[in-house]
Order: structure tokens, then sequence, then C-alpha cells
């Protein structure tokens, strides 16, 4: 099969990245943190070296605020909830007001939708200008009121990116700024004390080259979010609240260890090859698009990017439609529908939805080519959308 699916989840990992999980799996399969025996010590050292290795390639500040999650959402459900126990909310004398915008993943938006409708915050949503969303546009929905500025770094539906460095420079210092790094992620360069996030949420499973159920959210020193889990730690046991200090505040119940070993070799097989990476994305999705545009019936809604993505309609075949014959009759994977990014779409006009190519580095000119080709026949030969 040619997997063009990467957005959603890494279809290829790394030898590296396999090798670790399956050492962990057989070398210390023990509960980091919770015993003193041999095997536990060893777990909780390679769950701590992951820590040290996220901190490094984020340039985050400190390796006890690199929480490891299960995934970005979870990340991100931290990172937005924990704004209600944190400083600038409490002592807000009116209710907290939240910016984000229309280019959000439902991870994202269904959190800020559930706060809002609680009464317990003020919801912004930023459009898009020119299929893009602009960190002046952030910076100008801010008031009095505004506690946190969240939004992705790179849009899941078309690739388009959004730099944490504009939007910080322009934003009032009091305001938090938490970033969705689920699909930037081990594709650019992301530098936490460089940009000013303070809180960055990662899914390990797609760029980072970790396996599913890998995750984290980095925090600044400034932002200390409260617990949204509540569970056993290891550590102050006979304290009913979670404890003060990082990680085992945010971090209840048993830490996968091999989660945490396949993030670490996969973001150390990505250290020395991210630029060209990087660079190589763009340019195999300036192929695809070029290709795509020549296509009768077809319409592109992504420019070239460093992310791998490419969305695109067909005048004559419904997103999904078009996904399952790809499958089915090209053996092609891909994305059709809303991507759980449902104003993103109402924002492009397309509320039916895309078809989604996410390409890797493990993909090629050639596979760019035979999709082009499985595209074309199939644009040709569908009948009209009813």
């Amino acid at each position: 099969m040619i997997y063009f699916d990467n957005a959603a989840t890494g279809g290829k990992k790394p030898d590296s990245v396999i090798r670790a999980v399956t050492a962990s799996l057989q070398g210390y399969c023990a509960n980091p943190g919770r015993s003193g025996h041999a095997l536990s010590l060893a777990a909780a050292q390679d769950v701590l070296r992951t820590r040290k290795i996220l901190q490094k390639f984020f340039n985050a500040p400190d390796c006890e605020r690199v929480i490891l999650t299960k995934n970005c959402t979870e990340a991100l459900n931290e990172a937005i909830f924990g704004l209600f126990r944190h400083k600038n909310a409490a002592t807000s004398p009116q209710k907290p007001h939240i910016v984000s915008t229309v280019a959000e993943h439902n991870s994202v938006l269904r959190p800020l939708f559930y706060l809002e409708r609680e009464g317990l915050a003020e919801i912004t949503l930023v459009p898009l200008k020119r299929g893009k969303i602009l960190p002046a546009a952030i910076a100008s929905a801010v008031r009095e009121n505004t506690i946190a500025a969240v939004f992705t770094l790179a849009s899941n539906v078309t690739g388009t990116g959004i730099d944490p460095s504009a939007v910080r420079a322009l934003l009032p210092e009091r305001v938090l700024m938490l970033c969705d790094g689920a699909q930037a992620g081990g594709h650019i360069p992301i530098d936490m004390k460089g940009s000013g996030i303070d809180a960055l949420c990662l899914a390990g499973h797609k760029g980072l080259h970790g396996i599913q159920g890998s995750g984290a959210l980095l925090l600044s020193e400034r932002y200390s979010p409260a617990p949204f889990q509540f569970g056993g730690t290891g550590s102050e046991s006979f304290n009913p609240d979670m404890p003060d200090f990082y990680p085992d505040r945010l971090e209840a119940g048993t830490v996968s260890c091999p989660a945490a070993a396949s993030l670490a070799e996969g973001i150390l097989y990505l250290t020395a090859k991210l630029p060209a990476l990087g660079a190589r994305l763009e340019k195999m999705t300036g192929t695809l698009i070029r290709g795509l545009k020549q296509i009768p019936n077809i319409r592109v809604f992504s420019s070239a990017n460093p992310f791998g993505i490419v969305a695109f309609s067909s005048d004559t075949l419904q997103s999904e439609f078009f996904a399952q014959r790809l499958s089915d009759d090209y053996d092609i994977a891909v994305r059709g529908g809303l991507h759980c990014a449902p104003r993103m779409h109402e924002a492009l006009g397309s509320r039916d939805g895309l078809v989604r190519a996410s390409l890797s580095e493990f993909n090629t000119e050639a596979e760019i080519g035979i999709f082009l080709d499985a595209v074309r026949e199939i644009a040709a030969d569908a009948g009209p959308l009813s």
C-alpha cells in the first residue's frame, strides 16, 4: 500500500524506534517510580532520559516540566483546563477570555467550547485571511481579560503554519501562549524559550516517529497548570491532592515506558535530519500540488509546506468516497472528510470535507506519480456530485 495518511499516524517507524520499544518490553517491563528494585529504577532512568531528550530538542526550560501523555489531545486538555487554577485566571476581575482560531482541531475546540458552555470563559476564534491565520489577527483579538492564546502551529487540514515567534512579539507579556504542535512536531524546528511558548503540546506518533500512545506537554517556567487528572504518582501518597511538583503534578497513573522509549528514539533519529527533512517535504508537496492542479475537476487547498499535507476536493465525487476509491481500487491510503477540524472547513467553504494526502520522508517521488495517475482516473470517471 502507498501510505499517504501520515498526518493521522506515521505509517513507517525508523528501525531504531522499533528496537527501542522491543528492548523496553523485553528488558524492563516494570513500573517507573513505583518501586526500588532494579527493573523499576531502570524504567525510571529511561523515562528521565526521554524527558531530557524532549527538553533539548524543543529548547524547553526544565526536564521536570516535560509531562508525558498518551497523545496530543491529553496534552491539550491538560494545558487548557489547567488554566483555571493558574494565577492569571484566578486573579482576573472579569470572566477569563481565551483567543483561538478557526484552524483548530477538535482537541482544542471542544475543551474551549466546554468552558464557554459552562460559563467559565469567553472564547474568540480568529478567522482566516487569504487562507491563513495572521499573527496580527490573534493579537488584535486580545482584551483586558485575555489570559491565553491557544493555536495550532500547523493546520492538519491544509498544512498552513503559524509562526509562534511572530505571535509572541505582538501579544501582551501577561497573555500565555499555548501551542498545538501535533502536525508541526518533527517537521520544523520549534524553540520553546526562543519563541516564548508557555505550553507545547505534542503527538508522539506523527512526525516525531513514536508509537501510538506517546505524547508530551512541555511547560514554561511561568505556567503551572492545575491537574486535569488525579491518581497515583508514587510520591506523597498521604497527600489527598496531587503533588505540587512536576512532573508528578500532571502525571497520574503509570507512564508507558515503551511509548517513552519510542519517543526518545524518534527524536534522536530526527535531530540531525530535521532541516533537510522539512525541505524535502516542502519539495514533495510542491510536486504533488503542481500535479493536482493539472487535473480537471480537482481544486487544491494547500501550498507547498514542510508538514507534508496536501488537501484537495473533487467536483465529481465527495471526499470520503474519493478516499475510498483510492483505497479499494489503487491500494492508496489517504483521509477524506472533516479531519476533526470543522471550523476550518467552514472557513474554507469545504463543508463536505476534503481529501488529504499527507506525506512523510519515507514516501517517494514515484509514489506521488502513481497517486496522481490514480486521482486523474477517479476524477475522470466519477459521476457528477448530486
